[in-house]
């Protein structure tokens, strides 16, 4: 079954900037072995990143964030892409609505996601609701994901197992089973 990993929202405004916190600074570690080991093994790896613009709904919710164009939209240091990565650009939590993702992941034979990055209960979540909507397999491993409230990350990562089907693992599982 081919495999995409999918790195979400982890930009500057969303782990050490405007809404930053130490849940998202904690897995940057787990990310990197996932991007190396992905890369190593020509796993596609994809970033999804919030870039709004001022009419953007969502800004109307949290404010101004992750401005297009910004610094705060760009990828941490410790995550940046590197040539093959692809990054798309997205106006809402769920990554499906990035325009052109849905052909990329079809054009690359994709039929299962690792979801990635912050917030749980939020981008994550919905973005998992738009990979199994669209009728992709959903793994998440829980050291790669962040919120800054531990219940409501729980609480997601259950609903996403009970309601998407979703495998809940962790970054090890994930490289132990693509070394085998």
């Amino acid at each position: 079954m081919k495999t995409a990993l999918i790195v979400i929202d982890m930009i500057k405004d969303f782990v050490t900037g405007k809404f930053g916190f130490p849940g998202a600074v904690k897995i940057v570690p787990g990310i990197q072995r996932l991007l190396a080991a992905a890369r190593s093994r020509g796993v596609p790896v994809i970033y999804a990143c919030d870039a709004h613009s001022p009419e953007d709904p969502e800004l109307r919710v949290w404010g101004e964030h992750a401005m297009a164009g910004t610094e705060g939209s760009e990828v941490i240091p410790e995550l940046r892409p590197v040539k093959g990565d692809v990054v798309v650009t997205k106006h809402t939590y769920d990554v499906f609505q990035a325009p052109g993702l849905k052909k990329l992941l079809r054009r690359k034979g994709v039929e299962e996601l690792i979801l990635t990055g912050v917030v749980t209960e939020i981008c994550i979540q919905h973005s998992a609701a738009g990979a199994f909507f669209n009728g992709y397999r959903v793994i998440v491993p829980e050291d790669c994901v962040a919120s800054p409230d531990a219940r409501a990350k729980r609480y997601s990562l259950n609903y996403m197992r009970r309601i998407y089907g979703a495998q809940i693992t962790n970054s090890r599982e994930i490289i132990r089973g693509w070394v085998k």
